[in-house]
């Protein structure tokens, strides 16, 4: 039988969300609320198979492998489980430098969004 995780967002994804949710909006809320809805339940399908995300490459090649990712294109869903909890950490726009945004992200881990 499968467990369940519990599937939680942290301060900074909650954060991610709202910024893309609210860029979408600007130009179309239908389309933002498609968007976040897409966005919701990709994170909280995670409740039954959190290991099926990839491991993020950027942090593979530094040896980091506790992070994984789920693809909703173009968005990456960064997130990492623990026990029986799936910890949201990141929803980034993956047309960006990833890497460079989860390196600041690492020296600056205190800032609120």
């Amino acid at each position: 039988m499968t467990s369940f995780y519990q599937v939680l967002w942290t301060k900074t994804a909650e954060c991610d969300l709202v910024k893309i949710i609210e860029h979408i909006a600007n130009d179309s809320p239908a389309n933002a609320r498609t968007v976040l809805l897409k966005l919701k339940e990709h994170a909280s399908n995670l409740n039954r198979y959190p290991e099926r995300g990839r491991i993020v490459p950027e942090l593979q090649g530094q040896g980091i492998l506790q992070y994984r990712e789920l693809i909703a294109s173009p968005w990456r869903i960064i997130y990492r489980a623990s026990e029986n909890k799936v910890y949201v950490l990141s929803v980034l726009d993956g047309r960006q430098n990833v890497e460079d945004i989860l390196l600041k992200r690492l020296l600056l881990q205190n800032k609120s969004c």
